[in-house]
Protein backbone atom coordinates (compact mmCIF):
# COMPACT_ATOMS: atom_id res chain seq x y z
CA UNK A 1 0.00 0.00 0.00
CA UNK A 2 1.62 3.54 -1.04
CA UNK A 3 1.97 5.62 1.77
CA UNK A 4 -0.01 8.86 1.76
CA UNK A 5 1.28 12.19 1.28
CA UNK A 6 0.12 14.72 4.36
CA UNK A 7 -2.17 16.79 3.06
CA UNK A 8 -2.59 20.65 3.98
CA UNK A 9 -6.17 22.17 4.77
CA UNK A 10 -7.30 23.85 1.68
CA UNK A 11 -5.96 21.53 -0.96
CA UNK A 12 -3.12 20.91 -2.90
CA UNK A 13 -3.47 24.71 -4.49
CA UNK A 14 -2.70 25.87 -0.74
CA UNK A 15 0.20 23.55 -0.41
CA UNK A 16 2.03 24.86 -3.45
CA UNK A 17 1.38 28.31 -2.82
CA UNK A 18 3.10 27.42 0.88
CA UNK A 19 5.96 25.48 -0.58
CA UNK A 20 6.84 28.40 -3.65
CA UNK A 21 9.86 29.63 -3.62
CA UNK A 22 9.41 33.08 -2.06
CA UNK A 23 9.49 34.46 -5.50
CA UNK A 24 7.72 32.32 -7.18
CA UNK A 25 4.67 33.21 -4.61
CA UNK A 26 5.13 36.88 -4.31
CA UNK A 27 4.39 37.15 -8.01
CA UNK A 28 1.58 34.77 -8.15
CA UNK A 29 0.09 37.00 -5.15
CA UNK A 30 1.13 40.10 -7.63
CA UNK A 31 -1.46 39.01 -10.00
CA UNK A 32 -4.15 39.21 -7.28
CA UNK A 33 -3.04 42.78 -6.39
CA UNK A 34 -0.51 45.08 -7.80
CA UNK A 35 0.83 46.33 -4.75
CA UNK A 36 4.36 44.75 -4.26
CA UNK A 37 4.51 45.51 -0.88
CA UNK A 38 1.04 43.39 -0.50
CA UNK A 39 1.97 40.76 -1.84
CA UNK A 40 5.53 40.12 -0.24
CA UNK A 41 3.75 40.95 2.80
CA UNK A 42 1.97 37.42 2.48
CA UNK A 43 4.41 35.70 0.84
CA UNK A 44 6.53 36.43 4.02
CA UNK A 45 3.67 35.04 6.67
CA UNK A 46 3.94 31.56 4.84
CA UNK A 47 2.82 28.53 5.62
CA UNK A 48 -1.28 29.57 6.01
CA UNK A 49 -2.73 26.68 7.61
CA UNK A 50 -6.40 26.92 5.53
CA UNK A 51 -7.78 29.04 2.89
CA UNK A 52 -9.58 31.14 5.15
CA UNK A 53 -6.46 32.18 7.24
CA UNK A 54 -4.98 32.94 3.89
CA UNK A 55 -7.63 35.50 2.81
CA UNK A 56 -8.17 37.02 6.19
CA UNK A 57 -4.26 37.73 6.39
CA UNK A 58 -4.76 38.93 2.53
CA UNK A 59 -7.97 41.23 3.87
CA UNK A 60 -5.77 42.94 6.43
CA UNK A 61 -2.53 43.57 4.55
CA UNK A 62 -5.18 45.13 2.16
CA UNK A 63 -6.49 47.63 4.82
CA UNK A 64 -2.90 48.77 5.69
CA UNK A 65 -2.46 49.39 1.78
CA UNK A 66 -0.60 53.03 1.75
CA UNK A 67 -1.83 55.47 -0.90
CA UNK A 68 1.67 54.76 -3.07
CA UNK A 69 0.64 51.07 -2.46
CA UNK A 70 -3.11 52.06 -3.58
CA UNK A 71 -1.33 53.81 -6.50
CA UNK A 72 0.82 50.93 -7.53
CA UNK A 73 -1.92 48.72 -7.49
CA UNK A 74 -4.16 50.45 -9.42
CA UNK A 75 -1.49 51.28 -12.23
CA UNK A 76 -1.14 47.53 -12.46
CA UNK A 77 -4.89 47.15 -12.96
CA UNK A 78 -4.55 49.45 -16.19
CA UNK A 79 -1.92 46.63 -17.77
CA UNK A 80 -4.73 43.96 -17.45
CA UNK A 81 -5.61 42.73 -20.90
CA UNK A 82 -9.23 44.09 -20.01
CA UNK A 83 -8.54 47.46 -18.40
CA UNK A 84 -11.76 49.27 -19.38
CA UNK A 85 -14.50 46.81 -17.37
CA UNK A 86 -17.15 46.06 -19.04
CA UNK A 87 -16.07 46.47 -22.65
CA UNK A 88 -16.61 42.93 -23.70
CA UNK A 89 -19.71 42.51 -22.19
CA UNK A 90 -22.91 41.99 -24.36
CA UNK A 91 -24.51 45.84 -25.27
CA UNK A 92 -25.48 47.85 -28.10
CA UNK A 93 -22.73 49.99 -29.62
CA UNK A 94 -24.53 52.69 -27.69
CA UNK A 95 -23.72 51.28 -24.63
CA UNK A 96 -20.44 50.60 -25.12
CA UNK A 97 -19.60 54.42 -26.64
CA UNK A 98 -21.24 55.80 -23.38
CA UNK A 99 -19.22 53.21 -20.79
CA UNK A 100 -16.04 54.35 -22.85
CA UNK A 101 -16.65 57.69 -21.98
CA UNK A 102 -17.57 57.17 -18.66
CA UNK A 103 -14.08 55.43 -18.67
CA UNK A 104 -12.43 58.67 -19.50
CA UNK A 105 -14.31 60.96 -17.47
CA UNK A 106 -13.52 58.60 -14.48
CA UNK A 107 -9.95 58.54 -15.43
CA UNK A 108 -9.48 62.28 -16.03
CA UNK A 109 -11.32 62.96 -12.55
CA UNK A 110 -9.38 60.45 -10.27
CA UNK A 111 -5.95 59.61 -11.86
CA UNK A 112 -6.46 55.59 -12.36
CA UNK A 113 -8.41 53.43 -13.88
CA UNK A 114 -11.92 52.39 -12.49
CA UNK A 115 -12.63 48.99 -10.30
CA UNK A 116 -15.15 47.44 -9.55
CA UNK A 117 -15.80 43.97 -8.04
CA UNK A 118 -18.13 41.79 -10.56
CA UNK A 119 -17.88 38.45 -9.66
CA UNK A 120 -21.88 38.38 -8.53
CA UNK A 121 -23.03 40.18 -11.58
CA UNK A 122 -24.36 37.96 -14.42
CA UNK A 123 -22.31 38.39 -17.79
CA UNK A 124 -25.94 39.71 -19.58
CA UNK A 125 -25.77 42.58 -16.96
CA UNK A 126 -21.83 44.01 -16.50
CA UNK A 127 -22.40 46.57 -19.03
CA UNK A 128 -25.05 48.48 -17.54
CA UNK A 129 -23.68 47.14 -13.69
CA UNK A 130 -20.10 48.60 -14.36
CA UNK A 131 -21.78 52.09 -16.48
CA UNK A 132 -23.98 52.79 -13.44
CA UNK A 133 -21.35 51.81 -10.85
CA UNK A 134 -19.46 54.49 -12.58
CA UNK A 135 -21.50 57.30 -13.38
CA UNK A 136 -22.49 56.81 -9.12
CA UNK A 137 -18.73 57.06 -8.41
CA UNK A 138 -18.38 60.46 -10.29
CA UNK A 139 -19.51 62.29 -7.64
CA UNK A 140 -17.43 61.11 -5.09
CA UNK A 141 -14.82 63.55 -3.72
CA UNK A 142 -11.04 62.42 -4.07
CA UNK A 143 -10.71 60.88 -0.68
CA UNK A 144 -13.96 59.03 -0.64
CA UNK A 145 -13.35 57.48 -3.71
CA UNK A 146 -9.54 56.39 -2.98
CA UNK A 147 -11.43 54.74 -0.25
CA UNK A 148 -14.24 53.05 -2.29
CA UNK A 149 -11.61 52.47 -5.38
CA UNK A 150 -9.17 50.22 -2.45
CA UNK A 151 -12.36 48.48 -0.93
CA UNK A 152 -13.04 47.03 -4.72
CA UNK A 153 -9.88 46.30 -5.16
CA UNK A 154 -9.92 44.36 -1.81
CA UNK A 155 -12.86 42.33 -2.94
CA UNK A 156 -11.32 41.54 -6.20
CA UNK A 157 -8.17 40.78 -4.88
CA UNK A 158 -9.34 38.59 -2.50
CA UNK A 159 -11.51 36.42 -5.66
CA UNK A 160 -8.65 36.52 -7.19
CA UNK A 161 -6.25 34.98 -4.06
CA UNK A 162 -9.17 32.35 -4.12
CA UNK A 163 -9.43 31.14 -7.35
CA UNK A 164 -5.46 31.00 -7.33
CA UNK A 165 -5.40 28.57 -4.10
CA UNK A 166 -8.30 26.77 -5.22
CA UNK A 167 -6.27 25.87 -8.68
CA UNK A 168 -4.92 22.38 -8.78
CA UNK A 169 -2.46 23.94 -11.13
CA UNK A 170 -1.32 26.87 -9.10
CA UNK A 171 0.72 29.13 -10.75
CA UNK A 172 3.02 29.37 -7.87
CA UNK A 173 4.63 26.34 -8.16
Amino acid sequence: MPAQQPRTPGGPGLRRFNEASLGAAEEALLACCGSRRWALRLALHRPYPTVSSLLAAASEASYDLSFSDLAEALTDESCMPQSLLGMRAPGSQAAHTALQAAHAAYEARFGHVFVVFLDDCPPEETLDQVLASIRARLGNDPDEERSTAAEELRRIALSRLEHLVASHASAAT
